[in-house]
């Protein structure tokens, strides 16, 4: 059928074309996310959920060095607020030192009085990404994936407790035994220490 035919069936039935919406584009002069150009300098963090066998739910708390790739951290419990998010940053900070930039989505959690204001008081900057933009928290949603297809999709946790013991175990795996192409088939625990970082 031609292109005129079914121009002139598409008007004969009254149909209309949807207009033509206008491509999104990136403004030029918009600032790029804060980049990492040394070990603990940007620590990405983000929510995973998931759930065991016998109906408990999972929220894991992930937190990850940008530039050595290293877990710091996977929170497990049923919920976590802002304040839990709160603990176990100043305990990653006690044991590492403070990050110059933390970055997040926009979650309610990360965003909280209560967050905002211990950064402040932390001298951290929060770098919050746009809505719909993950790619801004690359580095989060590429350790979320490996973490959900390695550990997540692969175990069957029967309560919380279990979930904890696994999750970490994989998680020091991860650390000290997984190489990635990315850091030169290093491990981040390897990789850290040649940034002057002993890995936790």
């Amino acid at each position: 059928m031609s292109a005129d035919r079914a121009y002139r069936l598409w008007c004969g039935a009254g149909l209309q074309v949807p207009p033509k919406r206008p491509r999104r584009r990136l403004e030029a002069s918009r600032p790029r996310p804060a980049t990492s150009e040394a070990a603990n300098q940007v620590w990405a963090y983000d929510f995973v959920f998931d759930a065991c066998a016998n109906g408990q739910q999972l929220k894991c708390l992930t937190v990850v060095d940008e530039y050595t790739r290293e877990s710091l951290a996977i929170d497990v419990a049923g919920s976590i607020r802002s304040t839990r998010v709160i603990e176990v940053l100043s305990q990653l900070i006690n044991v590492r030192g403070a990050s110059r930039v933390l970055r997040s989505d926009r979650g309610p959690e990360f965003v909280s009085r209560a967050l905002l204001r211990w950064a402040t008081q932390q001298g951290l900057n929060m770098a919050l990404i746009d809505p719909g933009e993950p790619w801004q928290n690359g580095t989060a949603e590429s350790f979320n994936g490996k973490f959900r297809d390695e550990c997540l999709a692969m175990k069957w946790f029967r309560n919380r407790i279990e979930a904890k013991v696994v999750i970490d175990t994989w998680r020091r795996h991860y650390n000290e035994v997984r190489p990635h192409s990315s850091l030169k088939n290093l491990t981040p625990y390897a990789f850290g220490l040649q940034c002057g970082l002993v890995a936790t």
